[in-house]
């Protein structure tokens, strides 16, 4: 089987006026339907994160030249802006919730700009959008402890399932962060797949648990664009992102060490 390499696009809020917290993250409405735009004039196909998964899986082919749309935290303007422009389109898409940020009765208050509720989730769902889980309070996964870890996972399973009457199968790690303890808890939690950040291509060998995405930004150009979603010159672009995140990475795993060797209290 060849080695297909799947630009998985990684949106967060889609709003004409963010809020300061998820600016830089956010694209404008307008920019939005240009990329979908484009996504359409090169005749590529959405598909779910599950679809890509299972057909990674099973060894079924994937259809002509791929793509998938993926949306973070669970912003207002998924269903006010983005969802007419993929109904429009007819593509497919996947929204990861974080449960307690959403309007309703899980509402925890934790949610960084307007937020989505049950109804519009629920209306996403139906427009087919795949509902996938983010955790519940969005922590960085990997350094909580085994029963937090548990917990964040399995709440965000169980609300979404009752919400929703059907068992989420994909899962997105909050801040893309997570490590060989948090993948298999969240196989164990019987999420079947699990997406990244990594700013690369997905490809069917880096496993069902660690599929990577391209982040979509505010200052993401048109050029730009066009070439993420022909996977090219990714390395060039997301230069700075991998640099800051290996420095990061080295800070997190000294914090998550001194955590562990501090004696109980």
């Amino acid at each position: 089987m060849t080695d297909v390499r799947v630009p998985v696009l990684m949106y967060h809020a889609v709003a004409a006026e963010p809020g300061e917290a998820t600016r830089a993250l956010s694209v404008s409405p307008e920019a939005f339907a240009e990329q979908m735009a484009v996504i359409a004039d090169r005749g590529m196909t959405p598909v779910t994160t599950a679809e890509l998964a299972t057909r990674w899986r099973t060894g079924r082919p994937l259809p002509a030249r791929p793509v998938l749309v993926t949306f973070d935290d669970g912003y207002e303007g998924v269903h006010r802006h983005a969802l007419p422009v993929l109904a429009g389109h007819g593509f497919a898409a996947t929204l990861f919730v974080s449960t307690g940020w959403l309007r309703g009765p899980h509402d925890t208050g934790g949610g960084p700009d307007t937020m989505l509720d049950w109804d519009q989730v629920r209306e996403l769902g139906d427009g087919g959008v795949e509902i996938g889980g983010h955790s519940h309070s969005h922590p960085q996964l990997d350094q909580l402890d085994e029963g937090r870890l548990r917990s964040e996972l399995i709440l965000c399973k169980e609300i979404v399932s009752d919400q929703l009457g059907s068992v989420p199968a994909s899962f997105a790690y909050p801040y893309g962060y997570s490590s060989r303890r948090v993948r298999e808890a969240v196989r164990e939690t019987g999420y079947a797949q699990a997406l990244a950040v990594g700013n690369g291509l997905a490809r069917r060998a880096q496993g069902p648990y660690a599929l990577r995405r391209v982040t979509v930004r505010r200052s993401t150009s048109a050029a730009e664009f066009e070439r993420l979603v022909e996977g090219r010159a990714l390395a060039r672009a997301f230069a700075r992102d991998r640099a800051l995140t290996k420095g990061y990475a080295m800070v997190r795993r000294a914090r998550r060490a001194g955590r562990l060797l501090r004696p109980p209290h």
